[in-house]
């Protein structure tokens, strides 16, 4: 016997997209901002992390330190100078 089928709310019909739509577009630029400036540290950070993980040995060698550690630096160069300093706290 078969399920009837649900329907899924639209992503413009949840309460965090309804938030989003009251908020002014200054404030959902900075919301995006910081946004954008969080995800690019966390993509440094791990790429920092996974550069430690092949020089102690865990994964294997081919380069790759060197490589991700000017990965990291070009994503931290990258989100100061497009981003800017932080905005508050978001």
């Amino acid at each position: 016997m078969r399920r009837p089928r649900t329907e899924e709310p639209a992503a413009g019909d949840s309460p965090a997209a309804a938030g989003w739509h009251t908020l002014t577009e200054a404030q959902q630029l900075a919301l995006a901002r910081e946004a954008l400036r969080r995800a690019a540290g966390i993509l440094a950070d791990q790429a920092e992390l996974l550069a430690d993980e092949m020089e102690g040995g865990a994964l294997l060698d081919r380069g790759g330190p060197d490589a991700l550690r000017l990965f990291a630096a070009v994503v931290r160069a990258t989100n100061r100078d497009a981003i800017g300093a932080t905005i508050g706290r978001a």
